[in-house]
């Protein structure tokens, strides 16, 4: 244990009989949890949430310039599926809590759309010269052939998110007002706890923002697990997205990712299938999700 860790602990009154460590934290004789500060204003962002009735985090036992400490909340089971729709809507119940309309920044639409033309463009021009390298190549490595098979999925996949973001930039280029919300912006399951009441803990990165960015990190962290089309209707169930939020979550979903290049064949070929894998998964959510 170092210093600053027991000096913490020492000005608290807190005795130490067992530390268990895990990535983030540090949890003491299983009642504390003990995590580095990585937030300034994490008192505001707290007090905010209260004042909207949205009180499903943790109440922190102490807040120190350097660490952030939390009773100890022992998670109740509950199947993956199951969590993850208690997830969902205490979710929407935060952003329905959170939510207010401000004034349009023009400026950061501007770079929103800027940014997303910007990396489609160079995805656009990457998977154009990787996939005429390959077409060259007098016998394919699999990770070649893995990609020149799929690469259709790729180009659409980068042409339906232009389309997209072309279409949400004219919808909102006259709006006035823009609906925001409180967004946690690390949604994963490890970040959702149940005991007598459910919480969503690591608060650290939260923002006010579009709350389509909440449903994007949940959706990229677990795209493999779960089926996010009844997660996503379950969620709209109780706050309704807008057209253009719609345009712009489905926009950002559909952006395919580099695959950086590397001599493993093996992990290419995991790399590949993966990124494969979330597009299909993608359109197939985008489609269905556009017939109901």
């Amino acid at each position: 244990m170092n210093n600053n860790l027991r000096e913490i602990l020492t000005k608290y009154n807190i005795p130490i009989k067992k530390i268990t460590i895990l990535s983030n934290a540090k949890i003491i004789d299983d009642k504390l949890v003990v995590k580095e500060r990585k937030k300034d204003d994490i008192e505001r962002t707290y007090s905010y949430l209260k004042s909207r009735s949205f009180d499903y985090f943790p109440e922190p036992v102490a807040l120190d310039k350097k660490y952030e400490l939390y009773p100890y909340i022992k998670n109740s089971y509950e199947p993956k599926e199951q969590k993850a729709m208690d997830l969902i809507y205490l979710l929407s119940l935060l952003h329905s809590k959170t939510t207010f309309y401000r004034e349009v920044d023009i400026d950061h639409n501007k770079e929103i759309y800027e940014t997303t033309i910007n990396n489609l463009d160079y995805l656009n021009n990457y998977y154009t010269n990787l996939i005429t390298s390959i077409e060259k190549e007098v016998y394919m490595s699999p990770s070649s052939y893995l990609i020149a098979r799929n690469i259709n999925i790729i180009f659409e996949s980068i042409y339906y998110s232009r389309d997209k973001i072309e279409e949400w930039y004219k919808q909102i280029e006259d709006s006035k007002n823009e609906r925001v919300v409180n967004i946690h912006n690390n949604i994963t399951l490890d970040h959702y706890i149940k005991s007598e009441k459910p919480y969503l803990i690591s608060w650290n990165k939260s923002r006010i923002d579009s709350p389509i960015y909440d449903l994007l990190s949940f959706y990229k962290n677990h795209y493999l697990e779960l089926d996010f089309d009844d997660l996503f209707h379950y969620y709209e169930s109780s706050y309704p997205l807008k057209e253009e939020e719609r345009l712009l979550l489905f926009s950002q979903l559909a952006i395919p990712s580099k695959i950086e290049l590397e001599n493993d064949e093996y992990k290419m070929c995991i790399k590949i299938n993966k990124m494969i894998n979330y597009l299909y998964k993608t359109s197939k959510l985008i489609t269905n999700y556009q017939k109901k």
